[in-house]
């Protein structure tokens, strides 16, 4: 089996499912050894997101294929996070990738409301869950990341750069401006990274066949293409395993500098990588999202796979 991360030390946090869960596996698939975080435990049970994954369900699946540590961090709290990053220090000494993917922001989200109709509570958590967790990861894991040269952050979005620069009304104004956050965290780290060897970039994924997402159509993996009768432009979704798979090609690639800065999606960098998802395919779903689906043209994912 192919380990080009062998030797290296990863930090997911927000691994409890969805696209942190299969980065996390994918790392430790290429070799690195993976800590992954989040809040849903077995012994503490469910956080408010109120899903039955468990981040100890993805310590289960790390240890399958590679080697890591599940554990249940909440990064809004600095010093569970402090806490964290010193035990990574004293167990292994160094990180190498650090990527941010909390969020967790969904059962707060009015989609299709203005700011004024918003509930203001859930929206000022949501920035809480999207924005400060990122803020409080980064500010206490790269002072170890950067003890050595050729350290990865990868700040997890929703959206290229592009797409992101007008404003996603459908999401509305507290989502929008998480996302949007996010790859400014990664272009800010992206200028302040470089003088110690590191660089930052961000990642989207496309239309994501989260768990979450599978249930909300009543479908599984295996039987996904049957949602496409109640949403057809689900034709374009792809599974975790894609992004994780992308990620970890990032992560090995020795010429990952020419990323810094910016946001790129697993549909862009598939391609280059000679990653694909667990059906064979390269979707590349936010250049379906603006060809095709916001254009008002009927579903059909052909030349976009």
């Amino acid at each position: 089996m192919d380990t080009p991360l062998r030797g290296r030390v990863a930090l997911v946090a927000g691994a409890t499912r969805g696209a942190g869960r299969a980065i996390a596996v994918e790392l430790a698939r290429a070799g690195a050894f993976v800590y992954a975080t989040g809040r849903s435990s077995r012994a503490t049970g469910r956080s408010e997101m109120d899903r039955r994954e468990t981040i100890d369900d993805t310590g289960d699946l790390i240890n399958e294929v590679g080697e890591g540590k599940a554990l249940r961090v909440d990064h809004v709290e600095a010093d569970e996070v402090r806490a964290l990053v010193e035990g990574i220090d004293r167990e292994q000494g160094r990180l190498d990738v650090l990527v941010n993917d909390i969020f967790g922001g969904d059962p707060y989200a009015d989609f299709g409301k203005t700011l004024w109709e918003h509930r203001l509570d859930a929206g000022l958590h949501m920035l809480r869950l999207g924005i400060d967790t990122h803020a409080i990861t980064s500010h206490h894991a790269i002072p170890l990341l950067i003890r050595r040269p050729g350290g990865l952050v990868i700040e997890m979005t929703d959206g290229t750069a592009e797409y992101n620069s007008a404003y996603r009304h459908r999401e509305g104004f507290f989502y929008d401006l998480v996302k949007t956050a996010v790859g400014r965290m990664a272009l800010a780290q992206s200028v302040e990274l470089p003088p110690h060897g590191a660089t930052a970039t961000a990642v989207t994924p496309g239309w994501l066949r989260s768990e979450m997402m599978l249930d909300a159509f009543g479908v599984t993996e295996e039987n996904w293409r049957e949602a496409t009768k109640a949403e057809p432009h689900f034709c374009i979704s792809e599974s975790p395993t894609y992004v994780g798979r992308v990620v970890a090609a990032l992560a090995a690639d020795p010429d990952r500098g020419r990323w810094n800065g910016k946001t790129v999606s697993s549909g862009q960098l598939a391609p280059i990588y000679n990653v694909t998802d667990t059906d064979g395919t390269q979707p590349d779903a936010w250049r379906y999202v603006v060809e095709v689906q916001d254009t008002g043209k009927p579903a059909n994912d052909t030349g976009y796979r």
